[in-house]
């Protein structure tokens, strides 16, 4: 009912209980006693609803008023999202566009219509897809912001270097909800800045570089990552039988840590003399650059992991052999004249654990490869897979 409607109708009423009242009061032959006791407290409770009626009226004036000044307020913060210099958009924890501002479907090259409901990973470049999932995973589970550096898609001709920051909005028990993003467009000065740093040499600032000899077991820390500055390191776990299981090569330039897996038993330990350079997980989310740089090689870890998984799909056991020797030749082979050596010596038990049978198996599986002219030795015992 509008307001003001039952304002004038408890007016209207009181009125008509007042001369009612009044009336009653003056009539000769009725003797004030006889007055019914529920006539006077209708009276008096008419009363008290006028005065309720006035002091509604008044708060929803208040509450008009407010409402205004919200509506204003509201309008005042659209306008600045929706004009802000910057591209801002809002997705939920999946990366689902959900609003975005004119900056954003300009820099992007898409109406706003078609923005809205598409997956963000939709405009990144698509070998920089895992490490922009890989990001955000971290960063649902902290509670700081988290600058990433990536290659925008913006149509199928346009693409350009840009910097993502990214904040996790959460709900009152803690839950994320939502992402807010703010995209930068990085000018050429930057990008050429950014891809002229030395890996290497900005890795090392300010850390201390670890050695270890060939055959040492490489103690992990559950809160940082080792970057495999020289040497080869194997990564493995064993199942319940104590057979080993290998999980990947760390190749120089490669990261490696007990970070990176769920498993409860996670081994590293060295194939060659290694010089390994840690990093604490907090600095990626404090450091763009170093977030840019180890980036790629969590990515490249990731590959490494799905070549190996696919391996052990492989029914026929040669297949798996011949697999895994093709794998070797691309992450540790050396072209020579002959074909690929493999700068390292995995023992046929390393071999036999990889590709999930016994180490006799695989030493008669390689003398005949070796006969077969696929595979031969040098002088220091390497493999070297032929052409």
């Amino acid at each position: 009912m509008n307001i003001e409607l039952f304002i004038q109708r408890a007016e209207a009423l009181h009125k008509q209980l007042a001369d009612l009242y009044q009336t009653a009061s003056v009539l000769p032959w009725i003797p004030p006693d006889l007055l019914p006791q529920a006539f006077k407290e209708l009276y008096s409770n008419s009363k008290m609803v006028q005065l309720a009626a006035e002091q509604l009226y008044q708060h929803n004036a208040e509450l008009l008023q407010t409402r205004s000044l919200l509506e204003a307020e509201r309008l005042h913060y659209y306008d600045l999202f929706e004009f802000a210099p910057d591209a801002y958009f809002v997705t939920n924890v999946e990366g689902i566009i959900q609003e975005a501002n004119l900056a954003t479907v300009k820099l992007l090259n898409v109406s706003k219509q078609m923005l809205i409901g598409q997956s963000m990973l939709n405009f990144i470049s698509i070998e920089e897809r895992d490490n922009l999932r890989l990001e955000l995973n971290q960063l649902l589970h902290s509670d700081s912001n988290k600058e990433i550096i990536l290659r925008v898609q913006a149509g199928r001709d346009k693409a350009f270097d840009a910097s993502l920051t990214v904040t996790v909005v959460r709900n009152q028990s803690g839950k994320p909800i939502g992402l807010r993003w703010l995209l930068r467009h990085m000018n050429q000065h930057e990008s050429n800045n950014l891809a002229a740093i030395n890996h290497d040499e900005f890795l090392c600032q300010n850390r201390p570089i670890h050695i270890y000899s060939k055959g040492e077991d490489i103690p992990l820390n559950p809160l940082g990552i080792f970057y495999v500055r020289q040497g080869l390191v194997k990564l493995n776990t064993f199942c319940e039988t104590g057979e080993e299981i290998l999980l990947g090569l760390a190749t120089p330039k490669m990261v490696f840590g007990s970070s990176m897996t769920s498993l409860a038993i996670y081994q590293a330990t060295t194939l060659t003399d290694v010089e390994l350079i840690s990093i604490h997980l907090n600095e990626l989310s404090l450091n763009s650059t170093l977030s840019h740089i180890i980036c790629p090689k969590i990515n490249q870890r990731l590959k490494q992991t799905e070549s190996l998984l696919f391996l052990s799909g492989k029914r026929k056991l040669e297949d798996r052999l011949n697999y895994f020797l093709q794998f070797l030749k691309q992450e540790v082979g050396e072209l020579v004249s002959d074909g690929y050596r493999l700068n390292i010596r995995l023992t046929h038990e390393d071999i036999a654990s990889a590709c999930g049978t016994t180490r006799v198996t695989i030493t008669r599986l390689i003398g005949k490869l070796q006969q077969q002219g696929l595979i031969s030795f040098d002088s220091k015992k390497h493999i070297i897979v032929r052409n």
